[in-house]
């Protein structure tokens, strides 16, 4: 009797794989529940005077961040939206995706400090001050300055995402033609689009502003640089009591930890209740009507703005890292000075430390995530995505609990490959996010035409399928080790402070008073991930090939 014949190579290698992730995220995902089953560390946090104004900065901090941003993005929609000016919009959008949160939130420190180049350029002639006043602009008691770094970052993750619906091929035409009509039967364009085509779009940002909302309250290191600090938000205070030596502290930082994710899963639901909802009351049945009314539009790009917010953020960095002796109220130092970027060049292991750890994890999740979509079924793909984007779902603070605790048990803490593997993880399921459109909208055809032309698996993939998918695949790249060089509570923690990065450095810095040092670090983490987006995209262009005879 013939031997029955075992599982096909491709399954056997995606089962492989999928045991290779779930693994290490599964130990997570318990250990995340188990530090949220203490009782003693709730009794803790409820007995402990901070946190209830720390979680009240928290929910206004994140909830008036998130709300100004949907705001903010919703009305540049409505103004560049349809029309030439929206192509210019988006064209605007990946460089200030591309810079890097604490990059941004030092920048904007240091813009609008009492000293910084936005009062210089007041003072004397419109203000008439001499001397810094003693104005809190950054670290304010009221969350106003984390507020608005947040919403200067979200805004264009927002359009962003709003960017990748209105170019689908099925509302593409739809959409603007429904906005013509309406503005026929004499809707003015502005009604016409807030109730035409905001209705819809809407529910579709569903995820993106669940995504939002969760950064909004959870984040740390923009918090550190540019956050109250009486009382801090509730993610900063648990961040402290986690690195605190105390192991009972330790475990109410895990409470509180798990009192932001509680939170956000409240919020997130209130606003998938409250979706559909809107959508039935801002239909266009009523409104001002009139004559048909002229579509009038800004004359330049509604998003300019705040890209020149952004330029004159990485200016003020770019400045300021060379500034030597600079006495307010001038505009421009008395003297140029590169003496921190010689500090940054003695400290060589730190550049070393993130580029070879950007290399190594984001090589790693770019290798996992092409085996994964080549060799896994569609059904496992769905399912094994919902545990993929763990880090994504899970608050920062409370991701670094599970990780540690990981790393722990395996005897990897304080070493490179727990280090690797954090880093690793953190990079996968945007690496996965940014591949599989264009590695699963790869046209099998060419896979046919070359079984016929005698080409094996091997052949196929590394002669025709990846030089065509060369771009989305090095694109993926540089997003993985954008992801990594931005890590910075994996690093500080499960590195035990024995690796320091870019990213380290800069936050680090940030909270003491060496400005240059500060500005060349940040500076330096936004070049980084620059660098690697203009290296994906030239390696990436189509091949040009040389006209062959007359």
């Amino acid at each position: 009797m013939a031997a029955r014949a075992g599982p096909p190579a491709p399954l056997m290698i995606a089962l492989a794989l999928a045991a290779l992730v779930a693994l290490p995220l599964l130990w997570i995902a318990v250990n995340v529940l188990r530090a949220g089953l203490d009782p003693a560390a709730w009794q803790a946090l409820a007995a402990d005077p901070q946190w209830a104004r720390a979680l009240a900065m928290t929910l206004w901090t994140g909830l008036a961040a998130t709300g100004l941003s949907v705001a903010l993005a919703a009305g540049l929609l409505s103004r560049s939206f349809p029309g030439p000016f929206w192509q210019g919009s988006i064209r605007l959008l990946p460089p200030m995706l591309a810079v890097p949160h604490a990059a941004f939130a030092i920048g904007l420190a240091f813009l609008v400090a009492p000293s910084g180049w936005l009062l210089r350029a007041l003072s004397p002639w419109a203000t008439g001050l001499q001397a810094p006043p003693p104005w809190p602009t950054t670290q304010d008691p009221w969350g106003l300055g984390l507020i608005a770094v947040l919403v200067a970052k979200e805004v264009p993750f927002l359009l962003w995402a709003a960017a990748t619906q209105l170019q689908r091929p099925d509302v593409a035409v739809r959409w603007p033609q429904e906005l013509a009509q309406a503005r026929s039967m004499g809707y003015a364009p502005a009604t016409a689009w807030w109730r035409v085509l905001w209705p819809q779009l809407w529910p579709r940002l569903w995820g993106p502003l669940v995504a939002v909302l969760a950064y909004s309250l959870t984040v740390v290191d923009m918090a550190l640089v540019i956050g109250p600090t009486s009382p801090p938000t509730l993610a900063v205070l648990a961040w402290q009591w986690l690195l605190d030596a105390d192991a009972r502290l330790n475990a109410q930082g895990a409470a509180a930890a798990w009192l932001l994710a509680a939170c956000v899963g409240l919020l997130a639901a209130g606003l998938w209740v409250l979706r559909h909802p809107l959508h039935r009351r801002t239909r266009w049945t009523s409104g001002q009507r009139g004559r048909p009314a002229p579509v009038r539009r800004p004359p330049w790009p509604p998003l300019s703005a705040l890209a020149a917010g952004y330029a004159a953020v990485l200016a003020t960095l770019a400045v300021g890292s060379v500034a030597g002796v600079w006495p307010f109220p001038s505009l421009w130092p008395e003297a140029l000075s590169l003496r921190a970027w010689q500090s940054v060049g003695q400290s060589a292991a730190t550049l070393h430390t993130t580029l070879v750890l950007g290399l190594a994890s984001s090589l790693a999740a770019l290798a996992w995530a092409v085996a994964w979509l080549e060799c896994a079924p569609a059904a496992w793909d769905a399912r094994l995505r919902r545990l993929v984007y763990l880090p994504l779902l899970l608050p920062s603070v409370l991701w670094v609990v599970g990780l540690h605790r990981l790393v722990l048990a395996w005897d990897i803490d304080a070493r490179w490959p727990g280090l690797w593997l954090a880093h690793s993880l953190a990079a996968l399921p945007y690496v996965l996010i940014a591949l599989s459109p264009g590695y699963l909208g790869f046209d099998a055809r060419y896979r046919q035409v070359a079984a016929s032309l005698g080409h094996g698996q091997a052949g196929f993939l590394w002669r025709i399928k990846w030089p065509l998918l060369k771009a989305p695949l090095l694109a993926a790249l540089a997003v993985g080790f954008a992801v990594s060089v931005a890590q910075y509570l994996p690093t500080l923690f499960v590195g035990a402070g024995r690796f320091n990065t870019v990213t380290t450095e800069a936050v680090t810095l940030a909270q003491g008073g060496q400005r240059s040092l500060t500005a060349a670090y940040a500076w330096l983490q936004w070049l980084l991930p620059a660098l690697a987006f203009a290296l994906a995209a030239w390696a990436g262009r189509p091949r040009r090939f040389a006209k062959i005879g007359p």
